[in-house]
């Protein structure tokens, strides 16, 4: 008998702690999603286009493919360049073992989101 009591005082007191919760739900005060400015489309983080480019140092290259293709990327993301293959061109095309592709291609790709990314985001605020 003890053990009921103790599951109901339980419940009881889950349920009056999830009520203000629940109301501040139904209010409707939220504004809209469009109204709301931090929800607009926002372009990822340069290192977040790149992450499957190579951390590893390349024999006589001038850091790594990972940070040869964010500099990339930041040159388009700033519009010093429209080319993903010119913002690419300090990258290397020889092949790291064990990657997928080489970095100049990784990061050609990378590009080519952020462009697509940046795209969006330039029609969603024409939109608005």
């Amino acid at each position: 008998m003890k053990i009921i009591t103790h599951a109901a005082t339980g419940a009881t007191v889950l349920a009056l702690a999830a009520t203000p919760a629940f109301a501040q739900g139904q209010s409707g005060s939220h504004p809209a999603k469009g109204d709301n400015p931090g929800t607009a489309h926002r372009l990822a983080a340069p290192g977040q286009y790149c992450k499957g480019a190579s951390k590893k140092h390349v024999k006589g290259q001038k850091g790594t493919p990972f940070s040869a293709c964010v500099k990339a990327q930041a040159k388009l993301r700033k519009g010093s360049t429209d080319s993903p293959r010119a913002a690419c061109k300090a990258a290397s095309k020889k092949h790291v073992k064990g990657q997928k592709g080489t970095p100049f291609s990784v990061c050609v790709k990378a590009g080519a989101k952020l462009l697509r990314d940046k795209k969006a985001q330039d029609e969603a605020a024409s939109r608005s």
